[in-house]
């Protein structure tokens, strides 16, 4: 390759010179070349049981070569027997299994011979066993006596390898053995020493031959052993190998097989065999001792291994030793094997020959396989080296080098082949190629000449060879293009030519855009049992579509299409679905895209979160009485941090099984100190905790005790409590089974009445209460309880007050006064009962009043009291919710926890007059075009003296406009009706009335209706408003044998037009009789009982519902009942309320008509009582139950109240 260097550029000139073309590519079988042995036979071994036995020789050269056969280093002819079955054009022959076929045995060799050489096959050796049997013969029973050494021999026959002999009786039950009896590696049984159970008559050797399939029988021989007389102790002496040997022996071993010692010895006791290396150390990873010490086995034989080994055999008698002179030796190996090839004329030969052995091999060198003749061959040849000049066409040969030495031969060939041809182009012409755009494209271009070719390449119509960093031509011809651009598409040429001719071929190259993929999401953390989708988004070469593959794997292994795992994990196209994620799955997963042309992978790495695995492995140190250090291992975290470790305990002492957290240590933490209480046995567990959740508690610890002491504490939340007055209980919170310190716990109580100066009483109880009696009343103490157990006491207590029991007071308040502010509301005024009549802890006072009778009429009242209850020390109160115009009677207790004290003298007191109440109705009586008659009921409540009526109207229309308000007053309070005159006709009107004291006037009760239009006569009359759903209405009260006019108007109806009108005539008297009678029907009067005991039965009920009292709407009643004296009570507090009979307050106590001024007060809300039915909503308004009607009282109010008015047809 020759390289110019220009600025700052590598040129690469693509003529590329060959040495040797034959090391690169294998001659073309177009061309003469030297035969070549390519497969042949090695050691066989012809079985009995097979049919046939085939010898292999193939070879390839050209002109095709003929094969020739030696037997033993003698020809044989392949035709000389029937047997033998050969083939055209190879040197493969069969031998047929017919007959006896021994005379077949032998080392056979092959020659592939044609014009130009001969090649030579290594040796054959065909193997040709006979069966194995053991020889007929008659076995002398041995007699021996107790204590002698023995050998059974087994000489087995000869066989093919490998041989295992089996000792065994007629029953086919081996023989047992150890180190007195054992057998040799030859066969043969030795018996160290023989004992008389040893005697039978049937030991039997077996020789299997797995090869050949054939396990032979020796037969059964016979061993007689008789007692002895004395005892044959004797010093051991070897067997094998035996005293002829000497102390010493030499034992040769090939290289890399397996060397066995073996020593057998005999003597009574039995003798031990032990083995050591003379010089050096027994090899401890591959020397094995086997057959009860007795052989010594080396696998794997290095030179190392070669040196003096030594058995020694002893008894207590004494021992014998003998040595073996290990030597290790190994057949031919190649060093430098010699290398043929394609020698173009002219040029030089080396061949280099070199191998090794021990004993050190010889080296013969044969061309054509025949010995060479130094003397005729032209060329220099030595032991290891072989070389000719200036080769010409005729020096084509195969050269042989054979190594030999006693342990094998090895045979290595070297064709020589001198040829002098012009190139030839082994790649077609015309190969179309594609890669893809940034991959490397490869142009083949083989090629074989001799001399070697110098090759060049060349793009389009450019005759210039291609020169780049990018382009690179390899030894075999084939252009590399790196990094390949689109640009690089077209057409290319190879040209290749040497001193002979020369020859070149085209090639075309398309160049595709890449493979992209992508796996959304990347590296997903996914919580295990949830689910993730990864998807694989591809972009790809449409001319690639059809090659174009997805597949997903994880981990390096490839994931199946559709489901695995129970459709668990889903594999399809382009996407992966894994449900019910488990840790598991956690791991690598790749997207691999693949064309024809390229394969490209994503990588996306699925991270799976759980909670940690519990913690292992707890241990205990650093035992103190109160603490001890807890350790443990943390467990996997599964990709979150732990952040904390919870330590949890559980004694067994107070709360058996059950684990309570004792504290907790930061997440990397494996360790903590625990601070422990006395008295108490322990056992500890761990649980993690990661940003998923809590792991599973680790398993317990051990189990550790902590000694007893004395309280560390006494008794917390010390109080007292009674029920009697003349007693004190004295309570606390017992110490919890943590705080016990100890066995025995009892609680000190000391007590004293303070501020007498006396010794403190004591008492043990072990229950937390302690009950004195006969204490005087609501005295106070001075308490302590101090814990005590077996070990000591705790530490001093403190001094807590407690009181002893109440009574109930035994004064009643004085100077009780009444301030009136209102009509309905007064202030309450009273002197508090001295400290020590209270007999307990005050609690505040209660204010009781009841109505005496009404200023009104005189009428005295049956008492029903009512009670307000004001908290805490306080001398004043508000009592709303009084009826005006009334004499009432109050008193004033005091109360404690005990009970309320005695009352006070009651106090009378009169409210002043108040407005009245609404009308109990308002009625149209007659109604003309231009006037109308108004009738009235008095008030429901007058609340003081009335002293007339004020009557208002007003006109109103459908757009809830009103006209001016017009006012008549009544002066005269016995008038309850009134005409209105100077009406507009055809108009609707609203019209007020509402009834006055001296006080002011009250709520208005309203009424609506409509003036008749121009010409009309009669008296008319408007019915309640009709349901628009409605498809039928009765009429009611209308006269008999009468006309009458029936027009349907909308409501707020302001001219003359009616949606419907028609005339009827209702039937005359004669039709009313049919029905005169029906008064007087029993079916008729049994409807009417029903019906009164059933509207009996109802108000009943009412009446049980109001006695029990009820919350009502404020807003409702305040605007059905406005009170203008009572505009201050929102700067009050009620007390709290109760009723003798439990009903609601009157009044009302916000005004909504501009015409009534509140009145003013500077009072607080908290000059009013807590009622006892919650009275007050949170704006601080008094609920009470307010009676009257529902109708909305303002004249600013578009209501649909219904009136009547003539109408004259």
């Amino acid at each position: 390759m020759e390289m110019l260097l220009r600025t700052k550029r590598i040129t690469i000139c693509l003529f590329f010179f060959v040495l040797s073309l034959a090391a690169a590519i294998e001659i073309p079988l177009s061309v003469a070349q030297l035969p070549t042995i390519t497969e042949q036979s090695h050691t066989q071994v012809a079985y009995p049981f097979d049919e046939d036995f085939t010898i292999k020789c193939e070879a390839r050269g050209n002109p095709q070569p003929t094969f020739n056969w030696t037997k033993d280093g003698k020809p044989f002819n392949l035709l000389s027997d029937p047997r033998i079955i050969t083939f055209n054009n190879s040197g493969t022959f069969v031998i047929q299994n017919h007959g006896i076929i021994s005379n077949f045995q032998g080392k056979y060799r092959c020659y592939a011979s044609n014009a130009l050489g001969t090649a030579m096959s290594e040796e054959i050796e065909l193997i040709v066993p006979s069966v194995p049997k053991f020889p007929k013969e008659k076995i002398e029973p041995l007699d021996v006596e107790h204590g002698d050494s023995v050998i059974l021999h087994c000489n087995p026959p000869k066989g093919i390898p490998p041989l295992h002999i089996y000792w065994m009786n007629i029953d086919l039950q081996h023989i047992p053995q150890d180190e007195r009896v054992s057998m040799s590696l030859k066969g043969d049984l030795y018996f160290a020493n023989v004992e008389e159970n040893d005697s039978r008559s049937d030991y039997c050797c077996f020789a299997a031959f797995p090869r050949l399939r054939t396990i032979v029988q020796k037969m059964p021989m016979t061993l007689k052993v008789s007692r002895s007389n004395f005892i044959k102790e004797r010093k051991p002496k070897l067997l094998i190998p035996p005293e002829s040997a000497g102390s010493s022996s030499s034992v040769t071993v090939i290289k890399g097989g397996v060397l066995l010692l073996e020593c057998i010895a005999e003597g009574l006791p039995t003798p031990h065999l032990s083995w050591v290396k003379v010089t050096g150390n027994l090899p401890k990873d591959k020397s094995v001792k086997e057959n009860f010490g007795k052989i010594l086995k080396i696998e794997q034989v290095s030179a190392a291994d070669e040196g003096t080994y030594q058995c020694t055999a002893s008894n207590p008698m004494g021992r014998t030793k003998h040595e073996f002179h290990v030597h290790v030796e190994e057949p031919p190996r190649w060093i430098k094997e010699p290398e043929g090839g394609v020698y173009s004329v002219g040029t030089n030969l080396v061949l280099l020959c070199e191998a090794i052995g021990n004993p050190e091999p010889t080296i013969q060198w044969k061309l054509n396989g025949m010995p060479i003749d130094s003397r005729t061959f032209r060329g220099r040849i030595s032991a290891r080296e072989i070389s000719l000049t200036n080769l010409q066409l005729q020096d084509s040969a195969v050269y042989q080098c054979e190594a030999s030495n006693k342990h094998g031969t090895i045979l290595a060939s070297a064709n020589v082949n001198v040829l002098n041809i012009a190139p030839l182009i082994l790649t077609s012409d015309g190969e179309n190629y594609a890669t893809v755009v940034g991959y490397s494209a490869f142009l083949h271009c083989e090629i074989f000449a001799s001399p070697a070719a110098d090759i060049r390449w060349t793009k389009d119509d450019s005759v210039e060879p291609l020169s780049a960093l990018r382009y690179e031509l390899n030894k075999n011809g084939t252009l590399e293009i790196k990094e390949t651009k689109k640009d690089d598409s077209g057409s290319y040429a190879c040209w290749a030519s040497n001193s002979v001719g020369k020859r070149a071929i085209t090639a075309n190259l398309d160049i595709r855009d890449a493979t992209k993929i992508v796996i959304t999401p990347k590296n997903p953390r996914v919580l295990k049992s949830h689910s993730i989708l990864l998807k694989c988004q591809s972009e790809y070469d449409s001319h690639l579509k059809n090659s174009f593959k997805l597949s997903w794997r994880k981990d390096g292994d490839q994931l199946p299409v559709n489901s695995t795992q129970d459709s668990r994990i889903i594999v399809d196209m382009d996407t992966l679905f894994i449900s019910s994620v488990t840790l598991e799955d956690q791991g690598v997963y790749m997207c691999v895209a693949s064309t024809s042309l390229d394969s490209v992978v994503a990588e996306s790495r699925l991270i799976v979160l759980d909670v940690p695995d519990p913690p292992e492995d707890l241990q205990l140190s650093e035992h103190q009485n109160r603490s001890v250090r807890l350790s443990w291992k943390a467990g996997a975290s599964h990709n979150s941090p732990v952040n904390e470790s919870i330590i949890e305990y559980e004694e067994s002492q107070w709360e058996p099984g059950r684990w309570q957290e004792l504290t907790q240590v930061p997440g990397n933490d494996t360790t903590a100190l625990l601070t422990l209480a006395p008295y108490m046995n322990y056992q500890f567990r761990v649980v993690s905790v990661n940003a998923v959740g809590r792991s599973q508690p680790s398993k317990p610890s051990l189990r550790y005790a902590t000694p007893p002491a004395a309280p560390d504490k006494n008794p917390e939340n010390i109080r007292v409590e009674a029920s009697e007055p003349n007693e004190m209980v004295m309570k606390w919170e017992p110490l919890k089974p943590t705080e016990r310190n100890g066995p025995g716990l009892e609680y000190k109580v000391s007590w004293r009445q303070r501020g007498v100066e006396t010794d403190w009483n004591e008492e043990l109880v072990k229950k937390h209460s302690l009950t004195l009696r006969n204490t005087p009343t609501f005295v106070p103490y001075e308490i302590k309880v101090q814990a005590v157990n077996n070990l000591g006491t705790g530490p001093e207590p403190n001094v807590t007050t407690g009181y002893s029991g109440e009574d109930t007071p035994d004064a009643a308040p004085s100077g009780v006064s009444v301030d009136i502010v209102n009509s309905t509301l007064v202030k309450v005024f009273w002197f508090g009962i001295p400290r020590d009549r209270v007999r307990g802890h005050l609690k505040g006072y209660k204010v009781s009043w009841w109505k005496t009778k009404s200023m009104l009429d005189g009428k005295r009242h049956h008492p029903e009291k009512h009670h307000l209850t004001f908290v805490g020390d306080r001398n004043y109160g508000m009592i709303p919710g009084l009826e005006p115009f009334s004499e009432f009677r109050l008193t004033v207790v005091a109360y404690n926890s005990k009970g309320d004290g005695p009352e006070s003298s009651p106090v009378v007191f009169e409210t002043p007059e108040g407005v009245p109440e609404q009308p109990r109705f308002l009625k149209i009586l007659n109604f003309d075009k231009d006037s109308v008659t108004l009738s009235w009921g008095l008030p429901k409540k007058a609340n003081g003296h009335l002293t007339g009526y004020i009557l208002q109207y007003q006109i109103i229309n459908e757009t809830h406009e009103i006209g001016p308000l017009s006012d008549i007053s009544v002066a005269n309070r016995s008038t309850l009706s009134w005409r209105l005159s100077g009406l507009s006709a055809s108009t609707k009107y609203k019209f007020y009335v509402k009834a006055c004291t001296a006080k002011g006037c009250g709520n208005p009760v309203t009424e609506e209706g409509l003036t008749m239009a121009q010409g009309s006569k009669g008296i008319g009359k408007i019915s309640e408003a009709v349901n628009p759903t409605q498809k039928f209405h009765p009429i009611e009260a209308l006269e008999p044998g009468t006309e009458y006019t029936v027009r349907l108007v909308t409501k707020n109806w302001v001219d003359n037009n009616s949606i419907f009108e028609d005339v009827i005539e209702t039937r005359g008297r004669a039709y009313a009789g049919i029905y005169d009678g029906i008064s007087t029907q029993g079916w008729f009067i049994g409807l009417m009982c029903a019906v009164a005991l059933l509207t009996l039965l109802l108000l009943t009920i009412c009446f049980v519902r109001r006695n029990k009292g009820g919350k009502y709407s404020v807003k409702e009643k305040e605007d059905l009942h406005p009170d203008p004296e009572a505009q201050s009570i929102k700067d009050e507090i009620f007390g709290e309320y109760s009723d003798s009979d439990e009903k609601p307050l009157k009044g009302s106590l916000r005004s909504i008509n501009g015409d009534i001024k509140a009145t003013e007060s500077a009072d607080s809300l908290v000059d009013y009582g807590e009622g006892e039915h919650g009275m007050f909503n949170e704006d601080g308004s008094f609920i009470g139950a307010y009676s009257g009607s529902k109708e909305k009282g303002s004249v600013e109010s578009t209501g649909s109240s219904t009136a009547t008015f003539p109408l004259h047809a």
